[in-house]
């Protein structure tokens, strides 16, 4: 009852508050209250409603406990004049943020973090008061002393995403232990936390808490998932931080590097708590149901050789502590000092002193930003979790560099290139000179195995992502970074030799020195591919060149970093040299001169019409560079046949693959004949299963590779007819009209393959797309008859064709120009206000018969401009403020030169063709805009600001 009360106050409220606007608040049914009650809360409501902020967040980068994400939360007006806003802590968060605040009336104004506790679940913004042109907000009154068990209370927020939101409930418990959230996220401690039944739920965060005078008596700060409990936190911190923030003077929090536990009378008893003490305390504290106990002492710290878990306290410079806000008052207020304790240690009376440390020198306030990682030195939220000392650098984003190496999120890098790491600084002298490419060895441990060291290799990169040093500057509200300055290229590596280790199995040693590992790393995320590592085996066809084949699922796209291993020995960098955009190819090359005399050479490839029933022999590398091979049976060959992808990734058509029964699928490369001739390359095929990524291993024909050699070796052009087909059965082609003519023409054709090619899907925007329809029959191109995928790609490799086909029962014969298609359709990609865009690439077309213009949102990063105002992955922007963006070169030129905070009209389309139109807010100081082009030495990155 009391959750539909607060609704009802709501609405009454609203209708006050909103009256001069047109429409009517809407309707609700009333609970029946009493008059009096119903009354005073309404007007309490109506008091302090417009002092209560519905707070947007996006945090810029992960740090500490925190992801980067965009988020929204809940605060209130604590000084109107100064306009400080009053909410949690994980809403100011601890790293760089950036925050707007949107009051009753709609008004919206920018917020900057003032001031975020250190350990404790509260925090301040501020916004410029004169920016508000048509609200007053009321300013709420902290009363830390009004919480009483059983007082009515009303939270007033953004409670699962509404715009204002009362819940109401009874405090039950003024002595709840803080709520844990797990290992690895934050959790408050040292303190005491307020609980009711008041079911706040998402957005809720950094609500007031108020009484029916509308005084603030907790901080709103969470809650249960599995049942209607929400947890508040006291005020009595938070009215101490307020008073110093408004007086302009910095917030002291000490520490002892401890975490205190408030442990029940009878269990401090077994814990050897003596009669008197407890009757001195009872006396003192008459309300307290316990005391003080040493849950933590925190390793590495003065503390770990002084106190010891169970240990009671009793008195700090000789005062009587009844809690933790006793302790606390004590501590903040003699930062730097020595202070007394009085413990009892199983029953034994103890006196320790000790130095009150600063929490703020333990609480991070850098980082550091390099190949799309941000490290920072060791919290001590993190380092308690995992009873560690509180030195090394924490991984809060592995990003690309540290995601490649293998590197995860939380792990504490203690060493590298084997130096000790305590702090931020140390990791920095040692990466900050790196070259790109250059490599060093990582020492670390995780959050999850923090007792086992770990060592990785990583490659520094200093072309795909800007690198820079940040630290955290309350004074201005953001985070001022110091770009690190561009150092070269490391030196490529010298060149070496290896062999090749002899194997039982000859057809191993044939093909051994035709095989290779090859890695590729995407920086970004582009054309549909949401994953970013990958590896596979190469087929070398050309040594003297050193051109390597490999599948797509190898080499996705041209933009990335290419590695190739030779016998598990020598690695090698790559390049990318050609993508095929038909089918599941691509081609990757290597300097010759860095294997030195290792010997390689070209793998022999037999074009075959390979039959089922056939043995073959599926060899191929395995992660860790050794052959591997299994003889296997061809099942069958048959077209592929792979749904549609929801991201838009590439998808085969138009080839039919070769099916093996117990075909390896650990394991990509070739299939070879007894004699060791390469038949058809074993490649990994990855398409979207509902909402999930799928690999299926099938074998393409060696004519396909043959064909594509060519096309890398001297830039011929690729023709394409661009028109997805499907066989249909000769019985099936009859009922749609096909003459008895042209079936015995297709059967004297291809007596096994009594079939006929049905256009199923054309791309959009091509000229087939304007002449063919889905359902034609294709008889013949240019007089030559075809029902085969081959004969189709091979008969259409010239500017225009002439295709006889049966639509409707009736012959045609139809000019269908073809299009002329690269291997390297992606050459740049821009990266603004946090989305990957490009042009649109040939899958939409396919896929969804799109016209590919506009530019293609490839990526969004979280806690990003992109993500806040949903600029959503797989949308193309046509329109910036009304100029027409047909591509990247126009986009650009619409957005050139806009400030910080401008905003900018996009109007966007959907792959159905559905229309949005979305204002975005840009945000230059953490999301600058630049721009990566490939050109002849490789892809550079050059800033757009």
């Amino acid at each position: 009852m009391k959750k539909v009360l607060g609704a009802a106050c709501l609405l009454l409220v609203a209708s006050h508050l909103l009256a001069q606007e047109d429409a009517p608040p809407p309707a609700a049914a009333l609970v029946p209250v009493p008059q009096v009650e119903d009354s005073r809360w309404t007007r309490t409501l109506e008091r302090v409603a417009s002092g209560v902020v519905t707070i947007q967040v996006d945090q810029t980068r992960a740090f500490d406990t925190e992801w980067n994400m965009s988020s929204q939360a809940t605060g209130f007006v604590v000084d109107a004049k100064r306009g400080l806003i009053l909410t949690n802590r994980h809403v100011v968060t601890p790293g760089p943020v950036t925050a707007q605040a949107v009051f009753l009336n709609r008004e919206e104004v920018t917020l900057y973090p003032v001031y975020r506790d250190p350990v404790h679940d509260f925090g301040f913004y501020r916004y410029d008061p004169s920016k508000l042109r048509f609200i007053k907000p009321t300013e709420l009154k902290l009363h830390p002393d009004g919480a009483q068990v059983g007082r009515e209370i009303r939270v007033i927020g953004n409670d699962a995403g509404e715009q204002l939101s009362i819940l109401a409930g009874t405090l039950a418990r003024l002595d709840r232990e803080a709520p844990n959230y797990g290992l690895g996220k934050y959790n408050d401690f040292n303190t005491f936390y307020y609980q009711a039944a008041s079911s706040t739920s998402g957005g809720s965060s950094g609500s007031p808490v108020i009484d029916v005078e509308g005084r603030v008596v907790a901080l709103n700060a969470g809650g249960s998932s599995q049942a209607a409990s929400s947890f508040y936190l006291p005020l009595d911190r938070v009215a101490r931080a307020l008073k110093l923030v408004q007086d302009g003077k910095p917030v002291p929090r000490g520490t002892l590097e401890t975490v205190f536990k408030y442990t029940p009378y009878d269990e401090v008893r077994r814990l050897g708590l003596r009669p008197g003490t407890e009757a001195d305390m009872r006396r003192k504290f008459q309300n307290n149901t316990g005391l003080l106990v040493v849950s933590e002492a925190q390793v590495g710290s003065a503390a770990e050789k002084i106190l010891e878990p169970g240990d009671l306290l009793i008195k700090v410079n000789d005062a009587l502590v009844g809690g933790f806000d006793d302790l606390a008052e004590v501590l903040d207020s003699g930062v730097g000092k020595s202070v007394k304790l009085s413990l009892e240690r199983g029953g034994q009376p103890l006196e320790k002193v000790m130095t009150i440390e600063d929490l703020h020198a333990i609480t991070p306030d850098r980082y550091l930003e390099f190949g799309d990682a941000v490290v920072h030195t060791l919290s001590w939220q993190q380092a308690r979790h995992i009873n560690s000392p509180i030195r090394g650098v924490y991984v809060a984003n592995p990003g690309y560099v540290l995601g490649a190496a293998a590197v995860p999120r939380g792990a504490v890098i203690t060493e590298i290139g084997g130096k000790k790491v305590d702090v931020l600084a140390d990791f920095e002298a040692a990466i900050s000179p790196m070259k790109d490419g250059e490599r060093v060895t990582v020492r670390f441990f995780t959050l999850d195995d923090p007792s086992t060291a770990q060592w990785r290799v990583i490659r520094m990169d200093r072309r795909w992502f800007p690198a820079r040093s940040c630290h955290r500057d309350d004074a201005q509200g953001v985070w001022p970074c110091d770009t690190w300055p561009e150092d070269g290229v490391a030196e490529p590596p010298k060149p070496a030799s290896t062999s090749f280790a002899k194997a039982a199995d000859p057809i191993v040693n044939r093909l051994a020195p035709s095989m290779v590992l090859v890695n590729f790393d995407m920086p970004y995320s582009v054309s549909g591919i949401t994953e970013r590592s990958y590896y596979g085996t190469g087929v070398i066809v050309d040594a003297q060149r050193g051109l390597v084949v490999v599948d797509r699922n190898t080499v996705p796209v041209v933009i990335g970093d290419v590695r190739l291993t030779f016998a598990g020995t020598i690695e090698v960098p790559g390049r990318v040299e050609y993508v095929h955009p038909l089918h599941n190819l691509a081609m990757i090359s290597y300097d010759p001169a860095l294997i030195g005399t290792t010997p390689v050479h070209s793998a022999v490839f037999k074009a075959t019409d390979v039959q089922p029933g056939e043995q073959v022999w599926a060899v191929g590398v395995r992660p860790d560079g050794k052959v591997q091979s299994r003889t296997a049976t061809v099942a069958s060959v048959d077209p592929v046949s792979f749904p549609l992808s929801r991201t838009f990734q590439f998808r085969d058509t138009n080839l039919e693959t070769i099916k093996l029964i117990n075909g390896p699928d650990d394991y990509d490369g070739v299939l070879a004949n007894k004699q060791g001739e390469i038949v058809a390359t074993w490649a990994s095929f990855a398409y979207e299963a509902g909402r999930e990524i799928a690999q299926e291993n099938r074998g393409i024909p060696a004519e396909q590779i043959l064909e594509m050699l060519p096309l890398v070796r001297s830039g011929a052009t690729l023709h394409s007819l661009e028109a997805e087909l499907i066989p249909v059965p000769l019985a099936g082609a009859r009922k749609l009209g096909l003459t008895d003519r042209w079936v015995q023409r297709l059967e004297q054709h291809s007596p096994d393959r009594r079939q006929a090619l049905s256009v199923s899907r054309l791309v959009g925007g091509s000229p087939a797309s304007k002449l063919l329809r889905s359902g034609d029959l294709i008889l013949d191109i240019d007089g030559v008859i075809v029902n085969r995928f081959r004969e189709v790609e091979r008969a259409v490799q010239k500017p225009q064709v002439r295709i006889t086909v049966l639509r409707d029962k009736v012959e045609q014969v139809i000019e269908v120009p073809t299009v002329a298609l690269g291997g390297r359709d992606l050459d740049r990609i821009l990266v603004w206000a946090g989305a990957v865009l490009q042009e649109p690439h040939r899958a939409l077309a396919a896929q969804r018969g799109i016209t590919p213009d506009g530019v293609f949102v490839g990526y969004f990063s979280y806690g990003s401009p992109a993500t806040r105002y949903q600029l959503w992955a797989g949308r193309r922007i046509v329109e910036v403020d009304g100029q027409p963006t047909p591509d990247l070169d126009h986009f650009i030129k619409a957005v050139a030169g806009r400030p910080d905070k401008s905003s900018v009209r996009l109007r966007t389309m959907s792959w159905n063709g559905s229309i949005d139109v979305i204002t975005l807010k840009l945000d230059n100081r953490y999301w600058p805009a630049y721009e990566l082009k490939r050109t002849p030495a490789g892809w550079t990155r050059t800033s757009l600001e």
